[in-house]
This record gives structure tokens, sequence and C-alpha cells, in this order.
């Protein structure tokens, strides 16, 4: 009976992750982060620095990332709601208030953990 309840539990797990429609590939990512701010998001949104928020290129805008220091360990859940980083070699933009919660001004090395969307 339990491994009857365990396959359904990973086809549930399969079904919900392609309905919200979050690539596989982006679930883990590691790279550099870097710290923007300002004007208007991809989304309409006006950008916050005071927001937890961030810019991924691929992600759908409402995906919450779990962003992990690598250096330190400090995390802090942003949600995507811009497009970017521009600059090869970075995975991810996040406000001035997510870089001050991670513990760093600049770039710093980080991992990218997927772990959820907000609603519409």
């Amino acid at each position: 009976m339990a491994g009857c309840s365990l396959k359904k539990l990973v086809c549930v797990s399969t079904l919900a992750a392609s309905i919200i429609a979050i690539p596989v590939a982006a679930l883990a990512q590691t790279g550099i982060a870097s710290v923007y701010s300002g004007g208007r998001t991809a989304d309409g949104e006006h950008a916050r620095a005071s927001g937890l928020t961030a810019a991924h290129r691929s992600l759908p805008f409402g995906t919450l990332v779990r962003v992990t220091n690598k250096r330190n360990g400090r995390s802090v859940v942003v949600r995507i709601n811009d497009r970017g980083p521009f600059v090869r070699g970075r995975v991810i933009d996040v406000t001035p208030a997510a870089a001050h919660a991670l513990g760093f001004s600049g770039l710093a090395h980080v991992t990218l953990t997927v772990v959820g969307r907000t609603r519409s």
C-alpha cells in the first residue's frame, strides 16, 4: 500500500511541475548574482529597492526562488518580476534589499532553487 502511495506522490509532483510550466533545468542553478534597481520591471511593476524581487532570463514571472549565498550560507526567497541579467556569467539580478539579506553588495556566487509560484 505504501509503494502505491509513493507512486501517486511522484506522479502528482511531476504533473504539478508541468502544469506550472517551470523548466526542469531551472529548478536548481548556480552562478553569479548581481544587484540592480530602478525603473519599471518587465512585468509592468515599479521596481522597489526595498522589495524582495529579482530578474531571471527564463523563469516565469511570479516564480519564487530561494537564492543562497554560497560564501556565507545566507538565503532569501525572491519573486521573479523582471528579465535579465544581460551580462554573461550572471544568473540572477536581485534588489538591494535581497542582496542585503544575502550579505553582499555587488556580486556573489549563489545557488538558485525554485520553491513555488505566486498566485496570479
